[in-house]
């Protein structure tokens, strides 16, 4: 049984903000804006993994989900407590300087970490945590 990772979710809270990041600053192309009941959904993804998508949804994808949750949602978003995503990359550095130049809100700058890879971390525009690893060589 051959089990691949498909899509993952991560929740932004203004869509227009989130594109401008993943595609304008970590050059991730848009897939597919889809709308429906109010809400909306965008994937992004690498060129380099076409089968693989980023979904930027709403906090609460849930339309039926109490003023209370959605409250609670808010909050965590806006304290960066939900969960972003870890993206690879050959040239962590290089990731580094790019995404720092354009403005992206450093959360720590690149370092070899005692597990294996040297890697640093932002913030997206919603506050979700982006980490960036480089596999050490040996």
């Amino acid at each position: 049984m051959d089990i691949k990772l498909a899509q993952c979710f991560i929740a932004v809270d203004d869509h227009d903000k989130a594109i401008a990041f993943y595609r304008d600053v970590l050059g991730l192309e848009v897939r597919d804006d889809v709308g429906f009941e109010g809400m909306r959904w965008v994937s992004v993804g690498a060129p380099s993994q076409p089968d693989v998508n980023i979904v930027l949804e709403p906090p609460l994808a849930d339309p039926n989900a109490s003023s209370a949750d959605k409250q609670v949602m808010a909050e965590l978003m806006a304290k960066g407590l939900l969960r972003g995503v870890i993206f690879t990359t050959d040239d962590c550095d290089a990731a580094f300087e790019r995404i720092s130049a354009a403005g992206g809100e450093v959360v720590q700058e690149p370092m070899d970490q005692p597990y294996g890879v040297r890697d640093c971390g932002f913030r997206d525009p919603a506050g979700n945590l982006l980490r960036f690893t480089q596999p050490l060589t040996k």
